[in-house]
């Protein structure tokens, strides 16, 4: 059984197509980073593998269930989400909540703990916290904490539900080279877990390509410029392609490198 099945999928929003016959397919073990500029169609993408918003025809299905004969409400509970909107929305509303209250939210789907919390549970995700380098962080409320910190938080938060997928969205987005570097070992830490869940990179910076990710899907004004194994898809005519300005990759412990061309014009 594949872990997301996109087949021919359309989006369209009033005159605009959004997305443009997508075709894609995740498999177990796989760990795929999604690439494109702004306005590409990453967002997009994300929303409607969560159900959040319907495609023009085509059809989904994610870890076995297609989309149309499934509560997407639980389904969703299977799907772990990292990104700077959510890390927005807990510090507008629960800005107080420490580090640990922050991962325990993550058992529940919620922001905020409203449910019973049992010893096993603050065990586990005090575990996950020093899982991801921030035992230390514990007891801090998150607002207090630095941005790089905070992602990692969010990323033992995301784990604590055990999903079975996880997006993670710009994730570096913000973060200075040194915690970039702290968040991006930890998610290599996550991806080399034997419990790991599939993993979804969305990103523009190649260098954050970490050996963990298999496979890559570049995406170009919601079409797909190429999709598959990761060395055959980061290449610098693809990465042309998809950027419209002419790039050179360079390899270095199977992580890309990407640089403008000397003298380079946008296309």
């Amino acid at each position: 059984m594949n872990v997301i099945e996109f087949q021919d999928i359309v989006w369209r929003r009033g005159t605009d197509t959004i997305l443009q016959h997508v075709d894609w397919t995740v498999a177990p073990g796989e760990h795929w980073a999604i690439i494109g500029c702004n306005g590409s169609g990453k967002t997009s993408l994300l929303r409607m593998l969560c159900g959040y918003v319907w495609p023009t025809s085509g059809s989904i299905t994610v870890l076995g269930h297609r989309f149309g004969t499934v509560d997407l409400r639980e389904l969703r509970k299977s799907i772990g989400l990292v990104s700077s909107a959510f890390q927005e929305q807990l510090q507008s509303f629960h800005p107080r909540e420490t580090a640990l209250d922050v991962v325990l939210s993550g058992k529940f789907s919620t922001i905020g703990v409203y449910d019973e919390v049992y010893q096993s549970d603050v065990d586990r995700a005090a575990g996950l916290l020093a899982r991801f380098g921030a035992e230390d962080l514990t007891d801090r409320t998150f607002n207090t904490l630095s941005q790089g910190e905070k992602q990692r938080v969010l990323l033992a938060r995301a784990w604590m539900g055990q999903p079975r997928i996880l997006i993670l969205d710009e994730p570096c987005t913000g973060l200075d080279v040194l915690a970039r570097e702290h968040l991006l070992g930890a998610i290599q830490v996550l991806a080399e877990a034997e419990d790991a869940p599939t993993l979804l990179y969305v990103t523009h910076h190649i260098e954050e390509l970490l050996p963990a990710f298999t496979h890559a899907l570049l995406l170009k004004h919601g079409r797909v410029v190429a999709s598959g194994e990761k060395a055959r898809v980061i290449t610098e005519p693809l990465l042309t392609e998809t950027f419209s300005i002419p790039v050179e990759i360079t390899w270095q412990d199977d992580r890309p490198w990407l640089r403008v061309s000397a003298g380079a014009h946008a296309l």
